[in-house]
């Protein structure tokens, strides 16, 4: 595996993770064949990122079972965090029970695969506010403006996913981008630095256009920005390095004093490390 250049602090924190094991079946819903990617193989990446901290993400592919997602921060101890999928139905000594296990967010994914609606967001942010949690989406950024005034009212934090995810190039005066800064400024929303492959039409290694956002928004916020590697960078071929990644921001954040921000005391507000 590739050496990074960045030599991480201590306390370093991958914010976006997933845990895949064979023996834990995909829900019906699945939009794509899942890898085995197991905590084992995770803490060869960690241990050569320099990461201590994590936060694993209930993976699309499992729908509401966040079994596997929860074995894994089981194993992984104090350093670890969730981010989990439950039912609109979900009882309150359900969401107590996860909190206790770890669990600091609810993911919204609307993409194919997703399993929870517009429809129910409201209302399960007021629930999981309760506990301390956050809501954690991934949309396609350049429909941001249209859902502003309801990401607004949420009572607890946002979290946006990679970058905003674009999925088309746009510039940094695209009404998209403009409400993803606005809703940085709010102080209640977080952006994820992570996944350029997953949007970019320039590619690698620098994936330009993407990163050229990622600058824009260190920039403009960096107290309200986190790193994540996305391992196992699912359904790409071929797999990106996840060094590569973490020494992209050696590109997107100029100094080693904003880095920290991003990696180590950032995270450790968000998810209370």
């Amino acid at each position: 595996m590739l050496t990074p250049r960045l030599k991480t602090p201590a306390g370093a924190c991958d914010t976006h993770m997933h845990i895949y094991e064979d023996r834990f079946a995909p829900a019906p819903t699945a939009a794509f064949k899942s890898p085995h990617a197991p905590v084992s193989a995770y803490r060869e990446v960690q241990k050569l990122l320099g990461l201590e901290r994590v936060v694993v993400v209930q993976p699309s592919g499992y729908g509401f079972d966040n079994s596997c997602t929860l074995e894994a921060v089981a194993a992984m101890g104090s350093s670890a965090r969730c981010v989990v999928v439950v039912k609109p139905g979900a009882s309150d000594a359900e969401l107590a029970q996860l909190t206790r296990a770890g669990a600091r967010g609810l993911r919204y994914y609307m993409f194919p695969g997703g399993v929870l609606g517009w429809d129910t967001l409201e209302a399960m942010a007021a629930r999981v506010a309760a506990y301390g949690w956050h809501i954690q989406l991934q949309l396609d950024g350049r429909d941001l403006a249209q859902y502003e005034a309801l990401l607004r009212r949420l009572p607890c934090d946002l979290v946006i996913d990679h970058n905003g995810k674009f999925m088309e190039p746009v510039g940094t005066d695209h009404p998209g981008f403009k409400t993803l800064l606005g809703l940085l400024d709010s102080g209640r929303c977080w952006v994820k630095l992570s996944a350029p492959y997953e949007t970019s039409k320039l590619g690698p290694p620098h994936y330009a256009d993407v990163g050229m956002l990622a600058r824009a928004l260190v920039k403009a916020n960096p107290e309200r920005c986190l790193w994540a590697s996305n391992w196992p960078h699912p359904n790409q071929n071929p797999q990106p390095s996840s060094a590569a990644m973490l020494d992209l921001l050696l590109e997107w954040a100029d100094d080693e004093v904003t880095r920290r921000k991003i990696l180590v005391d950032n995270p450790a507000r968000l998810y209370g490390f």
